[in-house]
């Protein structure tokens, strides 16, 4: 099928993989997917692809054969795979098995980068998802009609250093703040658990009433990114998780988040009075 230049795209959950697919092909690519079997959505099938391979996320030599087997020696990992699914649920082919045991450190950062470094000993080399997505980068500035009130920047101010610090470790790219007081921290739950979290712990407090109870969501990106994977995203549905929570401004890092959706996410701001800032 096809006879354009191949991609490969090792496809994790959510939207993100379609967007991707999409892209490629646009850009004339003949893509190949490797779809995770415990988190890519079974649609992958129907979107256009050159040819589906589904397989586990512990086959790592699998993943290798296919890639090689089609001729694939550029690829893109898109989609998110959930941090508790890499540590508890993957049973290891033997590649994947030493890899693990020459891990430093457990998190999935150091996992990905080293699987990055297998893929490339075997001539296949990982890229940015983002480089095909780039009209999707939140541009600098404010993207909403709304601007942040003063209260809300501050909370932003306050949010940025405490995310900035926490992201050293990799522990999540998302703080909810509340007063200039960190109300939730993301780790393995992902942004959205987390905002949800925060509005349920304001929705009990008790006390003061004259306190603002308007939440403040700040999605950073890590001070050494890697944009091959695990790039900080946003779509609708996170708007609508920010409404329900309380929450009445985002702030995320200009150039290094993907606004999932688009536009619809500015939209779906403005109609719900969300203010978003990208600086």
């Amino acid at each position: 099928m096809g006879s354009g230049p191949k991609l490969g795209l090792i496809a994790g959950n959510g939207s993100f993989p379609f967007l991707v697919l999409n892209a490629a092909r646009a850009q004339g690519f003949d893509v190949v997917v490797a779809a995770i079997k415990e988190e890519a959505f079974p649609e992958i099938e129907s979107k256009g692809a050159a040819s589906v391979h589904w397989l586990s996320l512990g086959e790592l030599s699998k993943l290798i054969d296919t890639f090689k087997a089609e001729g694939v020696t550029r690829a893109v990992m898109a989609g998110q795979v959930k941090h508790k699914q890499i540590f508890s649920s993957i049973k290891p082919d033997w590649r994947l098995a030493k890899l693990l045991l020459s891990l430093g450190t457990r998190n999935t950062d150091s996992l990905l980068d080293a699987v990055a470094k297998v893929l490339a000993d075997e001539g296949i080399i990982l890229e940015n998802s983002t480089a095909l997505l780039e009209p999707l980068l939140a541009k600098g500035g404010v993207l909403t009609k709304r601007t942040p009130t003063e209260h809300e920047r501050k909370n932003i101010e306050y949010g940025r250093a405490v995310a900035r610090h926490l992201a050293q470790y990799d522990v999540g790219q998302t703080v909810v703040i509340a007063e200039s007081a960190c109300v939730a921290v993301e780790a393995m739950e992902g942004t959205d658990a987390t905002i949800a979290r925060a509005g349920e712990i304001m929705g009990s407090l008790e006390g003061d009433s004259t306190l603002s109870r308007a939440l403040t969501v700040v999605k950073i990106a890590k001070p050494n990114q890697d944009m091959r994977f695990d790039v900080p995203v946003v779509g609708v549905k996170t708007i609508e998780v920010m409404r329900q929570a309380g929450a009445s401004c985002l702030a995320v890092d200009a150039g290094r988040c993907l606004l999932l959706d688009g536009h619809a996410v500015v939209q779906a701001a403005d109609l719900a009075d969300i203010s978003i800032l990208a600086s």
